[in-house]
């Protein structure tokens, strides 16, 4: 069986070919349905599974969200849930804040000890507030021909309708957020959404049939931002620069896993869709902070 395996070249990794697009796959399916990709579980994998540790690990992680992304984001259009002024809004800050964050893993975080840390409290915050979130009330799935419509748009407040319903965004928090967002999301490798989603869903209240395809659409510029931050910034090398044929294989299966995704998620009860985000964020959190071997 061991045609079955791969060494790639960039990162030294060896392992199953069709391994990294099933993962892939997986996260993804999953990942888009509460406005994310996956990424931030990604990263785990490969740096305990695959033993992928140098910076160039980070880079990797965002140009997975780089293939995951435009099938979901498309899917979402379609239906008519896609957040135009709420994306251009987080994107004002959270640009800034990934290039500050890819400074921050090239000097202070380039140890993988140092990272493991925060990789388990980026994800411990994750699970505390799709915990909280759990326990209130969800809303009913969105009925067939639900729509989106935005009203408002300023820095100090984002409204927007859908369902019958009017939900207003104060523009201050969110910018702020988004600031810290891309700080650690530059430094953990992932574009951000994943921070982004479980706040606007718990803290905001919005619905996660509207929020979705905003946080994937700030992720996939925010990706890209850290790409070429990673690739071509300041103190950049091969061990910051990611392993194009891994993440083509990563991104391969979360391309087909999110558009299906996207297409199933207004089918999908929202309490579900938070529990296992809740459950899988919950498990590798502690496993970073509580198991170093």
């Amino acid at each position: 069986m061991d045609f079955l395996k791969v060494t790639f070249p960039v990162s030294g990794v060896t392992t199953w070919v069709f391994l990294p697009p099933l993962v892939g796959f997986t996260l993804a399916f999953f990942g888009v349905m509460g406005g994310v990709t996956g990424a931030f579980l990604l990263l785990p994998f490969q740096f305990s599974v695959l033993g992928y540790t140098t910076p160039g690990v980070s880079a990797t992680n965002l140009l997975y969200n780089l293939f995951t992304i435009p099938p979901a984001l498309w899917r979402y259009r379609r239906q008519g849930r896609f957040p135009r002024t709420l994306t251009l809004a987080m994107l004002l800050t959270l640009i800034p804040g990934m290039f500050a964050g890819y400074l921050l893993r090239i000097s202070l975080l380039s140890s993988p000890g140092r990272f493991r840390y925060l990789v388990g409290l980026v994800l411990l915050y994750l699970s505390l507030r799709l915990l909280g979130d759990l326990r209130r009330q969800t809303r009913p799935r969105p009925a067939k021909g639900d729509t989106l419509s935005e009203g408002v748009f300023s820095l100090r407040e984002i409204r927007l309708f859908f369902g019958g319903e009017v939900y207003r965004v104060p523009g201050p928090p969110l910018l702020l957020l988004s600031l810290l967002v891309g700080l650690v999301g530059g430094a953990y490798g992932i574009g951000g959404g994943a921070i982004l989603s479980p706040f606007l869903v718990a803290v905001l209240r919005l619905p996660i049939y509207i929020t979705a395809g905003g946080t994937l659409a700030t992720t996939f510029v925010g990706s890209l931002a850290g790409v070429l931050f990673y690739s071509f910034g300041p103190g950049a090398g091969p061990q910051t620069r990611p392993d194009l044929l891994l993440a083509a294989l990563l991104g391969l299966g979360g391309l087909i896993g999110g558009w299906f995704g996207a297409r199933l998620q207004p089918r999908i009860p929202e309490r579900l869709i938070k529990a296992g985000l809740f459950l899988a964020t919950l498990l590798v959190a502690l496993k970073y902070l509580l198991w170093h071997k």
